[in-house]
């Protein structure tokens, strides 16, 4: 019997997806797709062992593999190479992340699964790009946050450069790929042929920086680091109060005016120091102690509350377990309960959008390595006699 976890639904349930990928960049990718409802089938040699937040029952792993189907195939084998090709032939999407000359070596390049499936859509994620000086580098995350500049402008100014606390470059190359997916399967429903997608951590990090690459092409002006503070918008940063800290974003205008009343300090309106933007910057120093010196008085809930009732955006800074604590997040579901066959119920991060008519459903969470190579290999006609010589070929 089909494993009913695995049953799926969604807007993407037409769609087969081979899932070649490692460490998070390409796993995010297919997870979006995933999630959606594609029938993702990761392709894993039984011999490796990805370990990943505690290894493959760890938060990590269960979270970032979820959703997905498993089959062990042994690529280095003649018979392993050949069910993968027929997967091929019966998929729409093929996910990889291995370096551009590897791919060639394994014949997973576009041109090779194109001779397979000229309906294939490939998407891949390389560190660097698939061409160019440092095409064969190995990519890592801290690696193109450095390249990227985004160490550049974060961190206190004067402290030398400071990584982001998320694996920000792999989980925007993911997103970014399965939107070109998404597109290129789009596109093919006019063309009928495939195409090859491809991203890398340093370009979807770049195009990440978004506002502060584009002071560099256009301006040429190179972005400082600004601490807690936004670096246009001003005052906007973090404050504290009597009992910890909370955020407080203006802007010119209304909002500006909205804030001066509320922390009872009109003057601040008409101070040549804080009057206009311009003022603002330049005495920023001077405007965050006046600020400062008034929250500090009170509690961090008070502020919250009075500065979003006055129309100006105000949040707490929350740890990890106040945040799934807290009433908005959890009206959005934010938190999913998902069963697991070893681990019972388990509890990961649900996906951030919200569709009017087409529900969402987070099924379950990682497979098993190979869990589901028989039920797989049956779908492709291989009989039980097949299956069991494959494996006494080590090919699964």
């Amino acid at each position: 019997m089909p494993d009913t976890r695995t049953r799926r639904t969604g807007p993407l349930a037409r769609f087969k997806v081979l899932d070649l990928t490692r460490a998070r960049a390409g796993p995010t990718a297919a997870r979006q797709l995933a999630d959606w409802g594609a029938d993702v089938i990761k392709i894993e040699d039984a011999g490796t062992v990805e370990i990943l937040g505690g290894g493959r029952h760890g938060s990590d792993f269960q979270n970032l593999q979820r959703n997905r189907r498993s089959i062990t195939l042994n690529l280095k084998t003649e018979e392993g190479r050949a069910v993968l090709h027929k997967l091929v032939k019966v998929s729409d999407v093929v996910v990889e992340n291995y370096r551009p000359d590897v791919k060639k070596r394994l014949g997973l390049d576009y041109e090779t699964l194109r001779a397979i499936n000229k309906r294939i859509v490939l998407g891949s994620i390389s560190g660097f790009g698939q061409s160019g000086p440092y095409a064969n580098r190995p990519g890592y995350d801290q690696i193109a946050q450095g390249m990227s500049g985004l160490m550049s402008v974060t961190g206190i100014p004067g402290q030398g450069p400071v990584r982001a606390g998320i694996a920000v470059a792999d989980s925007s190359a993911g997103i970014y790929l399965s939107f070109g997916i998404l597109a290129a399967l789009l596109e093919r429903e006019t063309s009928g042929e495939g195409q090859w997608v491809h991203t890398s951590l340093l370009q979807a990090l770049l195009a990440l920086c978004d506002f502060q690459a584009a002071r560099w092409t256009m301006d040429r002006k190179v972005a400082p680091q600004a601490g807690n503070d936004h670096p246009t918008g001003i005052p906007t940063g973090v404050f504290v109060t009597s009992d910890g800290h909370i955020n407080i974003a203006t802007s010119p205008g209304a909002i500006w005016e909205r804030f001066c009343t509320i922390m009872g300090r009109e003057d601040w309106k008409t101070d040549p120091r804080f009057a206009t933007p311009a003022d603002r910057s330049k005495n920023r120093v001077e405007m965050n102690a006046q600020i400062n010196a008034i929250t500090k008085g009170k509690t961090s809930q008070h502020w919250v509350d009075a500065l979003n009732k006055g129309g100006v955006p105000c949040g707490h800074i929350y740890s990890m377990d106040q945040v799934f604590a807290d009433e908005q997040v959890i009206h959005n579901r934010m938190e999913v309960a998902v069963q697991h066959p070893r681990l019972g119920e388990i509890h990961l991060v649900n996906q951030p959008i919200g569709m009017s008519r087409t529900a969402l459903d987070t099924h379950h969470g990682a497979p098993e390595a190979g869990e589901h190579t028989d039920e797989i290999l049956a779908e492709l006609g291989y009989d039980q006699a097949a299956i069991a010589d494959l494996r006494a070929r080590k090919a699964v």
